[in-house]
């Protein structure tokens, strides 16, 4: 080897050195500052470094289990289990979501278009392992066809970009000095890049660079708020005109830094907020003036759903409207009147009666002397030719006005036409220390719940989340989700509105929601801030305490007893969610609410059957009585209807009278084989005697009205079908024998004659058997092979628009369905006991079987073409299982009985038809 050719070689060696010691001593050594790879634009950036302890709170709270439900969260969850199983043979040891561990991870939301908001995710990779998992992921997506993977350049940086071929949706992925920066936008990644070119740039931290929050073992994640972009997010979910009091409120605060706390019932978020230094902003109007306690509390009726609450005295806050002409002195005396008030302000919004339709407003306003507010008011009411006439609420006097409340008030009421004189119709009253302003029918129904005592300062479960918020605060949000629903329906985008319709688990998991902002003692102080505190609350379950269902998008509630029978769902004004009723074996009847709230109990003399909606109440038997209760738990008059104390209620059955006059129509069937026929008073109609049957009823009964004639239809075990009148007599052609034993029920297909209607049952030689009430036999065919140990029961539909066919034989259960020779579902189970057997059917193909085997505690459950849905059966111990359908999110919920508690489950319709 030549001496240069060594020369060459050494300086090589010692440049490449040099180059390596250069970058561990100075770039590498230089770590990276993840905020300031973070968009200036961002609205919130969530920042976390404990996932498993995260995940778990979230768990905890139910949270995760409404998450999982997410139309959004459920795409993200298959992408990674498909991302997962593809580099399962490169990456063995991690897992996609392993990769998060206890690192920090930010997330950051923009607005990046009109209507439209979009993530930047962030993930730091600690180690070279990481970093070639990352990298094997990619190359396995691109090889798979369902994908399309390339790169190109942006300023001298690589972004990758992985584009899935059926939706042509694309991720934008920047790896800078191993930070991976992901974005479904790549306008977001491309504008990570550019804050690469000013280093020395201000951060979204800078504001709070010497706090660091996530150092709080207690806290579960932090979150950054830019409140001046918060209106431009505001425009994405909200229409426009529905938002501008809030628009105004934000500019109390520029960004604050909130810590993220999760435990039990409830999630809360505190921090400090930096106050707003613009001109003309609301913290510069209200600087210096103390924060106060939330009296309204005993003045707000428990049909709130939002109060705008603002420590503020509306005469040194707000300019007077201007004077113009005001040759009759009424400018002048609205400026005397807005000087007698003082120190509290608020806006509470009444829950809207239907979605979309405008929810009732109410001004609130602090008077120190109730007097001389009244002096004014009926001085103003002179000069503007007001009739002196009112109208008395209880101990209050509603009178009109001839003024606008925002010419009043200020722009806490109207921000866009803050000193509009434009008049509308409105009313006054004066209750305690509060002047109340509205339109006449909203604040005449509000001061009628004051006067019935309806107050939040009454009602356990606003006490108590009150007891959870600050004493004092200068700006107070309160919020009662299941109020605001109908309201918040109308003000929503088009879009949004769908998405909060599928999401509703999620938004009503929390009903109970408080933001306040705190100033310091010394705002004068450069340093000063507002303590913020945002609580998102669960009332209390008392005396049921809700859990959550481990494997799964659950919600459970337990109870103190065993729960027994069947749950009935209800529906549930305002929600999709039904409420449901259950028993449990101390026979209290238990009245479980959409949100897993118990709304009553109420303890009967025996097992409830027969539990269904009548008449505005809920119509059940119970022992030897009848039961109409009301929407509060107590009885409806005349109820409860005695029957006599030898008889136990088996079953019960209502119709609708002949005429619109007449009451409804009651059926009884006891477990001694009699039926009673009465009407809603509890009187049997004439020439029907209580009628005690020769054999035992072989399933339900029916009370049909059939061209406005009653008939009782009563299928006997000994094989004969009887046909009653409304006297007690048989119809011609009853009783009907069908060739063999019976069991189970009877299948409806109403006509406008008793010859055209039809009634299909099967007997215990298999055969189906279809006769008309008037006692016609019209088909019979035989459904399936029949032994002398096999029992055949026909199950209806909820809806009673479809039925299947049992066949029960040493312990396998063969369900079929009509014309089929092959049974759709054939289970071997372990007990010889009943096996109840359940059918829902929501048309359109959406069907699914439940099958209970009470004794091992499980239900199987099977789709429309008889496929299982789930590994393994779930366990139920009651009688059977409840299911709804709810079409906005496509969604089944199941309900069922485990022990002592009532557990709901969300099945997506797409994974129970696969």
């Amino acid at each position: 080897m030549s001496r240069k050719l060594l020369a060459l070689i050494s300086a090589l060696l010692l440049l490449t050195l040099a180059t390596y010691v250069y970058y561990r001593r100075t770039l590498a050594a230089e770590p990276v500052d993840p905020y300031a790879l973070v968009p200036d634009d961002a609205v919130f950036v969530l920042s976390t470094h404990d996932h498993p302890t995260l995940v778990r709170h979230l768990q905890e709270t139910q949270i995760w289990d409404n998450l999982t439900a997410v139309r959004y969260f459920q795409q993200a969850a298959g992408h990674l289990a498909l991302a997962d199983s593809l580099a399962r043979g490169a990456t063995r040891r991690r897992g996609v979501l392993q990769l998060l561990g206890r690192k920090l991870v930010i997330t950051s939301v923009h607005v990046t278009g009109p209507g439209t908001f979009d993530v930047l995710y962030q993930v730091p990779l600690a180690r070279v392992s990481e970093y070639r998992q990352v990298r094997s992921l990619f190359e396995t997506l691109g090889r798979d066809p369902r994908f399309r993977l390339a790169t190109r350049d942006y300023e001298n940086h690589e972004l990758t970009v992985l584009t899935e071929r059926s939706s042509e949706a694309s991720l934008t992925v920047l790896n800078y000095r191993n930070h991976l920066l992901i974005s479904a936008n790549p306008a977001l990644v491309e504008a990570v890049v550019r804050r690469l070119d000013h280093p020395g740039a201000a951060t979204v931290l800078s504001p709070f660079a010497n706090t660091d929050l996530l150092k709080l073992r207690e806290l579960d994640a932090t979150l950054l708020v830019n409140y001046r972009r918060l209106p431009k997010f505001l425009d994405v979910l909200f229409r426009p005109d529905t938002h501008g009091q809030f628009d105004q409120l934000t500019s109390l605060a520029s960004e604050g830094m909130l810590g993220l706390k999760l435990s039990g019932s409830r999630a809360e978020l505190q921090g400090f907020s930096n106050p707003e230094t613009a001109r003309g902003a609301l913290h510069q109007l209200l600087r210096g003036q103390p924060a106060r306690p939330l009296r309204l509390a005993d003045l707000l009726s428990t049909r709130t759903a939002l109060v705008l609450h603002l420590a503020a005295t509306p005469a040194q806050t707000w300019p007077a409207a201007p004077a113009k002409t005001d040759t009759l002195g009424r400018v002048a005396a609205l400026d005397s009147l807005r000087a007698t008030l003082g120190g509290e302000i608020a806006v509470a919004y009444l829950a809207a009666p239907t979605a979309g339709s405008q929810p009732g407003r109410l001004a609130f306003a602090y008077c120190p002397n109730p007097g001389r507010t009244s002096q004014w008011l009926g001085r103003l009411r002179r000069l503007h030719n007001n009739s002196p006439s009112f109208t008395r609420v209880g101990p209050y006097q509603l009178n009109p006005i001839g003024f606008p409340e925002a010419a009043l008030l200020g722009p806490l009421l109207d921000p866009h036409a803050p000193y509009s004189m434009e008049v509308l119709p409105g009313a006054s009253a004066l209750v305690g220390n509060y002047l109340v302003l509205g339109d006449a029918l909203t604040l005449n129904a509000y001061l009628s719940d004051v006067v019935a005592g309806n107050v939040w300062t009454r009602s356990p479960a606003q006490v108590a989340f009150l007891e959870k918020t600050l004493p004092n605060a200068r700006l107070g949000i309160y919020v009662d989700t299941r109020n605001s629903w109908n309201a918040l329906l109308g003000a929503l985008t088009e879009e949004r509105r769908a998405g909060l319709l599928r999401n509703e688990s999620l938004f009503k998991r929390f009903p109970q929601l408080a933001m306040q902002l705190l100033p310091a003692d010394n705002e004068n102080d450069p340093e000063a801030q507002y303590f913020t505190q945002l609580v998102l609350h669960h009332p209390n379950q008392n005396p049921a305490q809700v859990q959550g269902e481990a494997g799964g998008n659950g919600r459970g509630i337990a109870f103190k007893q065993h729960l027994v029978g069947l749950p009935t769902l209800l529906p549930a004004p305002g929600t999709r969610v039904p409420a449901v009723v259950v028993q449990d074996s101390a026979r209290a009847l238990q009245f479980v609410s959409a949100d897993n709230a118990v709304l009553w109990s109420d303890t009967l003399q025996g097992q409830a059957v027969g539990v269904q909606p009548l008449a505005g109440g809920l119509l059940l038997g119970a022992g030897n009585r009848l039961h109409l209760l009301g929407s509060d738990g107590r009885e409806l008059a005349p109820f409860p209807l005695n029957l006599p104390d030898s008889v136990r209620v088996k079953a019960v059955l209502a119709a609708p009278g002949s005429s619109p006059g007449e009451a409804t129509q009651l059926l009884a069937a006891t477990a001694g084989n009699t039926l009673f026929l009465l009407d809603a008073q509890g009187r049997l109609y004439p020439g029907w005697q209580p009628k005690r049957l020769d054999f035992p009823l072989a399933g339900l009964p029916m009370l049909l009205r059939i061209n406005g004639r009653a008939v009782v239809v009563a299928p006997l075990k000994n094989g004969y079908v009887y046909a009653f009148d409304q006297q007690g007599g048989l119809y011609p052609g009853f009783p009907l024998s069908v060739g063999a034993r019976l069991a189970g029920g009877l299948f409806l297909q109403p006509g406008a004659t008793l010859s055209r209607s039809r009634l299909t049952l099967v007997n215990q030689h298999g055969e189906l058997v279809t006769f008309s009430l008037a006692g016609d036999v019209l088909t019979r065919r035989r459904v399936a092979t029949w032994s002398r140990t096999a029992e055949f029961r026909l199950v209806p539909d909820q809806r009673s628009s479809s039925f299947v066919v049992v066949r029960d034989d040493a312990g396998r259960l063969d369900i079929f369905v009509p014309n089929a020779s092959r049974p759709l579902v054939s289970q071997a189970l372990v007990t010889s006991g009943p096996k109840p057997v359940q059918l829902f059917d929501f048309g359109r193909g959406k069907r699914l079987l439940a099958i209970t085997e009470p004794s091992p505690g499980q239900v199987f459950l099977f789709n429309a073409q008889g496929k299982p849905l789930g590994a393994e059966p779930l366990p139920s111990t009651g009688q059977g299982v409840a299911l709804s359908y709810d079409a906005t999110s496509d969604t089944y919920q199941l309900v069922r009985l485990v022990g002592k508690e009532l557990r709901r489950l969300d099945l997506k319709v797409g994974e129970a038809g696969k």
